[in-house]
């Protein structure tokens, strides 16, 4: 099962870190990256016109300049309602305590992570997308 992943991240050191880890992993992943939650929104739009449906899984990282990964999340629900939605892992180094307990409570958010992604984790999502897809 190949999944789509896309990482929604404004650090180039996070993208490469998290993007090495999905590729040392076990699973079979297209993985797209974005600077930014504008260039998310974008690669959604062309994603869907390519493919008629969102990715698989988004690694998403809550602070960002421009729209951060809040105003990202309102838009993906907002624009595509009438699309199944991802699975969203917040990916963040989490400096502000109430965004892990705000991320805790969405429901939009399948998990978060702490930077940088690691290979257990990495592996438990796979274990819980497979199950998704049984």
């Amino acid at each position: 099962m190949k999944l789509t992943t896309f990482i929604i991240d404004d650090d180039l050191v996070s993208q490469f870190a998290t993007r090495y880890c999905i590729q040392q992993s076990q699973g079979n992943f297209d993985i797209v990256t974005c600077s930014s939650g504008e260039e998310g929104i974008q690669a959604c739009f062309g994603y869907i016109e390519e493919h008629d449906r969102l990715p698989d899984i988004i690694f998403l990282d809550l602070v960002m300049d421009g729209m951060n990964g809040w105003d990202f999340l309102e838009n993906l629900k907002n624009l595509f309602k009438e699309h199944q939605l991802p699975s969203v892992y917040v990916l963040s180094a989490f400096t502000n305590a109430s965004d892990r307990t705000i991320a805790k409570k969405n429901g939009m958010i399948s998990g978060y992570v702490d930077k940088p992604l690691s290979r257990s984790y990495l592996e438990k999502i796979l274990k819980e997308e497979k199950a998704k897809r049984s």
